[in-house]
């Protein structure tokens, strides 16, 4: 039981830990990784049987619970990181865009991601069940390399989640650039049931108008 609780004790952590994309655009008080995760969870129960998929909705709730519990050890980390000036106001500039990467760059970046956080996962489970364990290392391969009907659903959730979040930032921060998220939708989702939430998002948060900025 000690382990357990320790185990509990560390996810808790997430609570406090700040999701590093609001940080590095200058969002005051910013949600944590644990907020993101409790809407993401509620969003793929919604959404998932707004329109009576056939999904295992066990597998997606479980999957959503556990995405981010290697970010613990690995903490929370962007693409841009490596490419971010130190200058505020040339970062501010450099947000303003989706920075693009070549085919090689995105390989190089995703394996280190991936290993990074695959490590942070195995050190934070390694004292629960060999089941636990496994279930957990199941769920987040799963939704990392999109293995499951479920995985790629959620994969898709989790980005709107940041999505809606960024549209409610704007309406606060209304120098938050909006265009690289409106980018990342049309590029990244082609699911019908999540377009139609974009779509819907748009309509409540813009007026049915994409900015520009």
């Amino acid at each position: 039981m000690d382990k357990i609780i320790k185990f509990f004790t560390k996810i808790g952590e997430l609570k406090t830990m700040p999701r590093r994309g609001w940080v590095i655009r200058d969002i005051k008080n910013p949600e944590s990784i644990a907020e993101h995760t409790f809407r993401a969870a509620i969003m793929v129960w919604v959404l998932a049987d707004s329109r009576k998929r056939n999904l295992n909705m066990e597998k997606l709730l479980k999957m959503a619970l556990i995405h981010d519990l290697c970010e613990v050890y690995a903490g929370d980390t962007t693409p841009y990181d490596s490419i971010l000036p130190k200058d505020k106001k040339k970062r501010r500039e450099l947000l303003k865009t989706w920075p693009r990467f070549s085919e090689a760059e995105k390989k190089g970046l995703a394996a280190a991601k991936y290993k990074k956080e695959k490590a942070g996962l195995e050190k934070l489970i390694k004292d629960l069940s060999p089941k636990l364990r496994n279930e957990i290392r199941s769920l987040w391969l799963d939704y990392e390399k999109g293995l499951s009907p479920e995985g790629r659903f959620f994969k898709h959730t989790d980005r709107i989640e940041s999505f809606l979040q960024a549209a409610e930032y704007w309406k606060t921060y209304k120098n938050l650039p909006q265009k690289p998220y409106w980018i990342q939708a049309r590029e990244l989702h082609d699911d019908p049931i999540l377009l139609e939430f974009i779509e819907q998002i748009n309509k409540e948060f813009h007026k049915n108008i994409k900015p520009k900025t």
